[in-house]
């Protein structure tokens, strides 16, 4: 596979950060579970402090796109001064933490609540069972983190609408495709099959399918006995602008999910279930916390 290729420059993407970032894969390596090739970059270190406020600024701008399907955007970033727990629940969780973990996890709890007070909704402290946050009854979000920003969305109570979102501040090496993508989505990231026909860069559907593993993770998880395991259990199928995705098990879930460039990075969050809806999952958050 060739990779990104052309693409990158269209999507903002930065090629010769294709090798800087990230772990190339090896033949033999299982697939990616959610997550793991981002912790493999964002582990190491986070962003510098003066990048910060840069990359918040793009995303902020984004927020019309988001909030034209009802979805509320909070951010928040790891060097914000005032930075703190929502009450004693996040004191406990942060206080086992690592320095820099512990400001990326009250970043996220802090984006949370931006997230539902852009939708109308308050909300105090976010506890966690496992890595799950837990939201109170009628109040849920989707948390992601990257390089020390915080980004999450929200909908409104009572919403009965797929959540989920992915930030991905730096691209991924082409040989990762293998832990991504199944052989029938190689082309995704060889042919114009993207906006402005140009190929989908690797990042772009990583982030789509996490993105797209949250919305469905609760679902899937409470209305069947269906495994997912890896984001190769995903299914990903160009629609215009947006990717739809879909569990390869079960055809009946699958969802809409817009992507955006952010720098050198991308922003995807689901828009909407691509087909009919399974039930509401209220009151619980996905899997980032």
């Amino acid at each position: 596979m060739t990779g990104p290729g052309r693409s990158a420059r269209r999507w903002g993407a930065d090629p010769g950060g294709q090798k800087a970032h990230g772990v190339r894969a090896a033949p033999g390596l299982p697939a990616a579970a959610p997550g793991s090739l981002r912790r493999a970059r964002d582990g190491a270190c986070v962003a510098d402090a003066g990048r910060l406020p840069a990359a918040v600024t793009a995303l902020a701008r984004l927020h019309p796109l988001p909030a034209a399907p009802g979805l509320g955007l909070g951010l928040a970033h790891a060097g914000e001064p005032r930075l703190g727990p929502g009450g004693p629940a996040e004191a406990a969780a942060a206080a086992s933490m690592a320095p820099r973990r512990r400001r990326e996890f009250l970043a996220g709890r802090q984006a949370a609540r931006r997230a539902l007070r852009a939708v109308g909704a308050d909300c105090g402290e976010i506890p966690r069972a496992g890595r799950l946050p837990v939201f109170a009854p009628g109040r849920a979000a989707s948390i992601s983190h990257s390089a020390g920003i915080a980004v999450a969305v929200a909908r409104g109570p009572g919403e009965n609408a797929p959540l989920g979102c992915d930030l991905e501040l730096r691209p991924l090496p082409a040989g990762a495709a293998r832990l991504v993508l199944r052989e029938d989505e190689e082309r995704l990231v060889d042919t114009a099959a993207g906006p402005q026909d140009a190929p989908w860069p690797l990042t772009a559907l990583f982030s789509a399918k996490e993105a797209a593993w949250k919305a469905l993770n609760l679902a899937v998880g409470q209305a069947t006995a269906t495994p997912m395991r890896t984001l190769r259990d995903l299914w990903a199928r160009p629609n215009g602008e947006e990717l739809w995705i879909g569990l390869r098990a079960d055809p009946a879930y699958a969802v809409r999910v817009r992507v955006l460039p952010v720098g050198a990075g991308v922003f995807s969050y689901v828009v909407d279930w691509a087909d009919a809806a399974p039930a509401s999952s209220a009151g619980t958050g996905d899997a980032a916390d």
